[in-house]
This record gives C-alpha cells, structure tokens and sequence, in this order.
C-alpha cells in the first residue's frame, strides 16, 4: 500500500469494511457542526436597489458604491434606525454595496431578523440618496448654476433673433438672399445641437436625481452558513478526515507484502505460497474487554487494507501446493529431522496454514522405507513485540509461517534472532494467502489431515512461547 497509487477500489474498499466508524464519526462531526451553529446566530440578508440615470462610468459606479457604505452614510442610517446598543462602525460590517448592470447600485443588510434586515438595507439606501444628493449640490455653486440658465435664455432670444432676420430677408431669388437664409437655418442648427450637448453635459440635471427602486424585499431564508450548512459541513469534514487518514496510515505502513521482502527480512528462502481459504474472523484481532468490544463494535478489529480474496481452485488443488511445500522441504533437509513451525501471534491465516501443513506432513505419501518422508512439523506461537523460541531439544530448525501485509522487517528480523538464539536455523519460509473457497466438487469423504489439531504453546528448557 505504501508504493501503491490510492485507486477507486482503495476508497470503497474503505467505506465497505470501515463504514460503522465512518458512520459515527458523522454523526459526531454532525454534532460539532449543530454546537458550531449555537455560537452563530441566524442571518437573514435583503437588498434594496438605487437607481443612478444618465451616463456613468465603471469607476464612477465603484466610487457610488463606495459612498453607499462609507462611514457618513451608515452613521446616519444607524442614527435614524436608533437600535438600542448597535452603533455605525457595527454596523459597517453587515452592509454592503455593489454596482450592477443598468447603473443600478445594490445595498445590502444583514441582521438577526428579516425586519431588522428589511429596515437596514431600505435605510442605507435612502440615506445614500440623500447623501448622494447634497454632493451633487454641495458641487453646483450659485455662479456655475446661473451660467447654463443664462445660455440658455441668450440661446433662446439668438434664435428669435434669427427668425425675424430670416423673415426680414429679402424674399426673393437672389444669391444673396438665398445664401443669407441658408446661413442663419446653419446657425440656428448649431446653436440647436450647442444647447443638446449642454443638456446631456449637465451633471445637476443627469446625476442628480437617484431614485430608490423600491423597499427592500424581507428575506424568507437564512443567510449563508445556515445551520443546516454547519451540519452537513461538519459530517463531510469529520467523514473526509476519516478516510484521508486511513489513506495516510496505509500509505506510512511499513508492514511488508511481497515475498522477497519477507525472504529479505528473515534471511532465508522462500519455499512457496499455500492458500486458506477466508473466513469473516480471519483478520478480526483478539481481545476482550470494554475496549475489544467497542472496536467490535466500530468494525475496526478487522484490517481493511487487506486486497480482497481473490477465488482459489478446489480443495485438492490448494492441497497440492501444501504438498510442495513439504517437497521442498524434504529436498532441501539433508536428512529427516524434527522442526518448529514458527507461527506469529495473532497471524489465523498463518496459523491455518501451519497446521494443514502439520496435517500434510503427517500423511507422508512415502510408500518404500528406503525413500526419504517429510519432516516431523511442530506448531508454536511466537510473540512480535518479546520472540521467544523454544530451545533445542529434539527439533533442530524453523519453518516459519506468516500472512503477507501483517509484520514489519523489524517483527520478522526479531522472529529470526529469536530463532538463531535458541540454536533454530531458519531453514524455510511459506507466505500463506486468504482466498475465497470454491465448493469442493468431490463427491468422496474429505482427507483427515483436513482438521487438524493444532499444538498452539510449545514448552521447552529455553522458556515458554
């Protein structure tokens, strides 16, 4: 897992074995997220639009919105509200401004109740306006009032001027009658376009008159976290942690999987790979107690890291690999001898295997007594954390049996100097592998080496395992 890339599989292989305690780290982190929604109370935001005519610029429309929430504005509209123990500046943080299309600037409210949100936006913008309004005054001085007004007047007396020269001009076809009539219609075209231009110029006229498009609506729904929010947000966050940290521990695991790592750490050979096949207790780690029920209870007894079993052969073909086993082991002893079956604690699989194999050494297939059988097998359990190995006495090796994806190298280097200090040379090694039983289709009774018993403590003068 620790070299392998997190696959689809790796996740559902997780919320498949895991889910229980995903489960009640949901609920939990529900909970958390209800607690985290009591620290803040409801919001509720509306929001009420102002409209700006004429012909605006974006950065003019920037600098309105800015306006509708400076400090002026909202100083006026908290004086005006008189909420008891709410001043301006706190409320500068629950309003806001922006410009949208149209030259419309969108002020927004927030507070604890929709009224409260309904009666702030509808103040703000009214004060804007207001505001808006004595700036544009403010702007206008009496001289630069009167001046357009003046134009105006001269403009409208120049073209009566221009009329009654018009009408005075000669009427008849003459050149420069003619060109003289032409001439004043271009002046008073002119003069026509002048006053348009100024009109549209005009910034009193044009920009100053803001209209507040309506009340506020009052808001039906909380403003955003809501507390439904909180606690979907808080069961996603403790559900996600969950999970990465499982990817987190698998991918820092330092628990070996291939065969030559296993064969590395223990520095012996391999003999071969026997299957067994799965039951749901296979991976379910042993225990009593209050804490061994709730990880019972939790599903974390059982490892979720293991690959599923894949589907093994009948019953006769897994047994012919466990007679490989013994085969090579009979080729690779130089003489029948007695050896222990170094078993780590809490490894079933291992300990499955172990004992078919005491069985299939048992039924020796050896017909002549000149032919060499298997060796005499003995099962003993050894503990990761203290090894302890019987001495020698009348086995004289050990055959060691483990489950790949279960022990360190630093475990399985401890099982080898435990071995070499009980003057036990690991002579072999058998990788056993969980797999998925097809139904036997043998019709005749089943061999008796199919259950057998198991030493599980062996006792010898170095101690007791």
């Amino acid at each position: 897992m620790s070299d392998d890339t997190i696959r689809l599989v790796t996740i559902g292989r997780i919320l498949r074995r895991r889910w229980r305690l995903l489960t009640v780290l949901a609920v939990v982190g529900a909970l958390v997220g209800y607690g985290a929604s009591l620290l803040f109370p409801p919001r509720y935001t509306t929001s009420a639009s102002v409209l700006l005519p004429g012909a605006w610029e974006e950065r003019e429309l920037l600098t309105q919105a800015e306006i509708a929430t400076s400090s002026v504005v909202v100083d006026r509209a908290a004086a005006t509200l008189g909420w008891t123990g709410v001043s301006g500046s706190e409320l500068r943080d629950h309003v806001s401004a922006k410009a949208a299309d149209g030259n419309i600037i969108k002020i927004s409210g927030t507070a604890d109740t929709p009224e409260r949100a309904q009666r702030l936006s509808d103040q703000v913008a009214q004060q804007f306006v207001t505001f808006a309004a004595r700036l544009a005054g403010d702007n206008t001085d009496p001289g630069s009032v009167a001046g357009p007004e003046a134009l105006r007047k001269k403009v409208a007396e120049t073209n009566r001027r221009i009329t009654d020269l018009s009408e005075a001009a000669d009427p008849g076809q003459t050149v420069e009658s003619v060109q003289a009539r032409t001439e004043l219609a271009k002046l008073r075209t002119a003069l026509q376009e002048a006053m348009k231009k100024l009109d549209e110029a005009d910034p009193a006229t044009d920009k100053g008159n803001m209209v507040v498009m309506g009340s506020a609506a009052r808001p039906t729904g909380e403003a955003a976290p809501t507390g439904t929010q909180f606690i979907v947000a808080g069961a996603l966050l403790f559900f996600l942690l969950a999970v990465i940290g499982h990817l987190t521990a698998a991918r820092m695991s330092r628990r070996l999987r291939t065969e030559p790592e296993i064969a590395a750490a223990l520095g012996s050979a391999l003999l071969g790979t026997v299957d067994v096949p799965g039951e749901r207790q296979a991976h379910r780690s042993e225990g009593r107690g209050p804490r061994a029920r709730i990880r019972r209870l939790l599903g974390v007894d059982i490892r979720w890291d293991i690959p599923t079993p894949r589907t093994s052969g009948d019953e006769a073909g897994r047994q012919i690999r466990y007679r490989r086993v013994c085969a090579r082991l009979r080729d690779q002893l130089p003489a029948p001898r007695r050896l222990l079956v170094v078993v780590p604690d809490g490894d079933e699989i291992a300990r499955r295997a172990a004992g078919q194999l005491v069985a299939e050494a048992e039924s020796d297939p050896s017909s002549s007594p000149s032919s060499r059988g298997y060796p005499m097998l003995r099962v003993v359990g050894v503990s990761v954390s203290q090894p302890m190995v019987p001495d020698r006495d009348t086995e004289s090796g050990a055959l060691v049996v483990l489950s790949a994806g279960s022990w360190t190298a630093e475990e399985l280097a401890g099982i080898a100097e435990a071995c070499a200090d009980a003057g036990h040379e690991v002579v072999g090694i058998v990788v056993a592998c969980m797999v998925r039983a097809r139904p036997t289709r043998s019709a005749g009774p089943p061999r008796d080496a199919a259950t057998p018993a198991l030493a599980v403590r062996g006792h010898a003068p170095g101690g007791s395992v």
